[in-house]
């Protein structure tokens, strides 16, 4: 609703003007009376409105709020270097993250650290380098930058349930008219060209039967024949549409060859050029196309020679089938009319498998059917690795290792700054291996949810390292730095309940980090010299594991409890859509199968019993009556037919 976007959209760009207000009405520059911390104060509040405005527009505009923001961002860092927020330009980095692909986000992210550094550089005078100003800059907006990433990933996500529920929410309304039209392309491919085979052979041998009496009893015995193949096909039809059953990936090309020997019967020659491996659904319309256009042949030019051609070309199918005029002696009309579903039939056909179908008379007077289908010989079924949506890789996992690695360098950094010169500088070793120890313990969180037990167990194994580094390490007051290293084991743990697969059941490892972590934290301790004054106090430590690791697990059982909360939401939201699709796959099953019942019903009642009454007076020898019966049949096949090409009945 427009009320709800427009309060979403200014509700939190109002409240951070709000805080920077109150604090510039409580501590602005202007309290102390000088003429320029006027000035500044101005010069914050129009930043302020800058940056308000921008915000407003960061879901339209992300980019341009982002510039917006940064600009805002160093007028106000320039007027009111200490209490200026600078939150703006956060939420606009996320706002980008959110809504535009992973290289913007990307180029966003060094153009806005770049600027920040740039502007810290200048605010400290050029003299020197503020690495811990750069260092928590870099980390926040590579922090805000992931998350916005993750946000994109999930909403994108469900943007492709919403499309897939949207489309099997459609094939459930046309489940039952898409079903009425696979039914007539089957019922005619199955049934019509045998009728008409029959129509065209009796209606010869009545023509001819004065001057060639052979052609009778040829023609009854090809209407038994054909009336039995006719009957024995209908009734498989109607016993799959009332028990339907997946269909073997056989080879169709021995199908194939059977129909145009079928139709080589009726003494026409008919030239083949078939590949050995016509298989799947592809393989399917290939035959139903060449019945189809074999059948018309047979009714519009009967005696006429057929060719069908079937060749690969550049991963395409080029299906043709052509038949010259008909002959001079054949040529009269035998008053055979079809359903009118011929033509379209086939187009249908070649359309459901990704191809192309034309129709059309040739230069000499006879008819091609020419089709350009996808070539399925040798595809096999994708297999391997499925993509698993809850753990897919992202761009919050680098950001949060970044996190993990830098957030206790930067307090290192801090610390050394009260340093004086000299002491600093024979801090750098212990600095260098301090930083270097914080990126080993927080690179496995890049792997926190493709392998959430892993990432823990090297995060733990990197913290083992932490005594040594401070019983060697010529840097005081190194376990406290290390201490907010913990923030690595917290984002294991809680990826160890949001991401593993066996969800309640890693409770162990919750335990086994807590007092892992522990030990590394007082052994450090103890290492440095921070539990006491003098030499390391390993009984003491000892004493203080006990208590320190009960504290410890009973943080990370609250975090590991936050991660299963959160996977259990996820897999709610999963198992909706999955429950919604499938409810519709179920209902849109019932309406095709409602469809194949009434269908099988129509050919049982309208079709079956003329066909067997035609067998019956095949073997009795009466050949007038064969011809009206099978014309009978036709008619009723072709009233089915209708009434199955109609839309149904609201």
């Amino acid at each position: 609703m427009p009320e709800t976007e427009t309060v979403r959209r200014w509700l939190l760009p109002a409240l951070l003007a709000a805080a920077q207000l109150a604090w510039l009405a409580i501590a602005g520059p202007w309290r102390d009376g000088d003429p320029r911390a006027v000035v500044a104060a101005g010069a914050v509040g129009c930043a302020l409105a800058v940056e308000t405005a921008a915000l407003g527009r960061r879901r339209q505009a992300p980019v341009s709020a982002l510039a917006w923001s940064v600009g805002a961002m160093a007028v106000g860092l320039v007027a009111w270097q200490d209490g200026y927020f600078a939150l703006g330009a956060m939420v606009s980095l996320y706002s980008v993250a959110v809504r535009c692909p992973l290289p913007v986000t990307l180029r966003a992210v060094a153009a806005v650290v770049g600027a920040e550094w740039l502007l810290s550089f200048a605010l400290a005078g050029f003299r020197t380098v503020p690495v811990a100003e750069w260092a928590v800059a870099a980390l926040l907006y590579v922090l805000c930058a992931g998350l916005g990433e993750a946000r994109r990933k999930w909403h994108a996500r469900r943007l492709t349930a919403a499309r897939r529920l949207a489309g099997a929410e459609e094939g459930r309304r046309n489940a039952a008219e898409n079903e009425r039209q696979r039914l007539a392309r089957e019922l005619h491919d199955v049934s019509a060209h045998h009728l008409t085979s029959v129509v065209v052979t009796v209606d010869t041998a009545l023509r001819l039967g004065g001057t060639r009496p052979e052609l009778t009893a040829e023609a009854l015995e090809f209407a038994e024949r054909t009336g039995l193949e006719t009957q024995a096909s209908l009734q498989r039809l109607v016993g799959l549409m009332r028990d339907p059953e997946p269909r073997e990936a056989a080879s169709l090309t021995g199908r194939i060859q059977e129909l145009v020997a079928g139709f080589g019967r009726l003494g026409r020659p008919i030239a083949t050029e078939l590949p050995p491996d016509l298989t799947g659904p592809v393989g399917e319309a290939v035959h139903g196309i060449v019945r189809e256009a074999l059948t018309n042949a047979v009714r519009y030019a009967p005696g006429a020679a057929v060719r069908v051609s079937v060749r690969r070309a550049a991963g395409r199918l080029l299906l043709s089938v052509t038949n010259g005029p008909a002959e001079a002696r054949a040529s009269r009309t035998t008053g055979i009319t079809g359903a009118g579903l011929g033509i379209k039939g086939m187009e249908q056909r070649a359309a459901a498998v990704g191809g192309e179908l034309d129709a059309g008379p040739t230069a000499e007077g006879g008819w091609r059917v020419e089709a350009v289908l996808p070539d399925a010989g040798g595809a096999q079924p994708a297999q391997g690795w499925q993509r698993d949506v809850l753990r897919e890789q992202l761009l919050v996992d680098p950001a949060l290792a970044f996190t993990a690695a830098v957030l206790p360098v930067f307090f290192v950094l801090v610390g050394a700054e009260d340093l004086s010169r000299q002491a600093r500088h024979a801090a750098i070793p212990g600095i260098v291996l301090a930083s270097v120890l914080f990126a080993l313990h927080g690179l496995p969180l890049v792997w926190r949810r493709r392998a959430p037990r892993a990432a823990l167990l090297a995060v733990l194994a990197s913290s083992l390292l932490w005594p040594v580094a401070a019983a060697r390490a010529p840097l005081s007051q190194l376990s406290a730095y290390f201490v907010v290293g913990l923030v690595a084991e917290c984002l294991a743990v809680n990826a160890l309940g949001a991401y593993s697969h066996r969800g309640a059941r890693t409770w162990p490892w919750v335990i086994a980090a807590g007092t892992v972590s522990a030990c590394a934290v007082i052994t450090t301790a103890a290492a440095d010299g921070e539990l006491t004054a003098e030499e390391p106090s390993w009984l003491l430590a000892t004493v203080l594991i006990v208590p320190s690791g009960m504290l410890a697990c009973a943080g990370f059982a609250l975090l590991w409890g936050a991660g299963l909360l959160v996977r259990r939401r996820r897999l709610r939201v999963l198992a909706r859509d999955d429950f919604a699709l499938a409810s519709s796959a179920w209902q849109a099953d019932r309406s095709a199968g409602a469809e194949r019942e009434l269908l099988a019903g129509q050919l049982s009642d309208a079709v079956l019993h003329r066909t067997a009454r035609l067998v019956e007076l095949a073997r009795a020898g009466r050949l007038d009556e064969v011809a009206a019966e099978a014309r009978s049949t036709l008619a009723a096949m072709r009233a089915l037919l209708h009434g199955l090409d109609r839309p149904p009945r609201a």
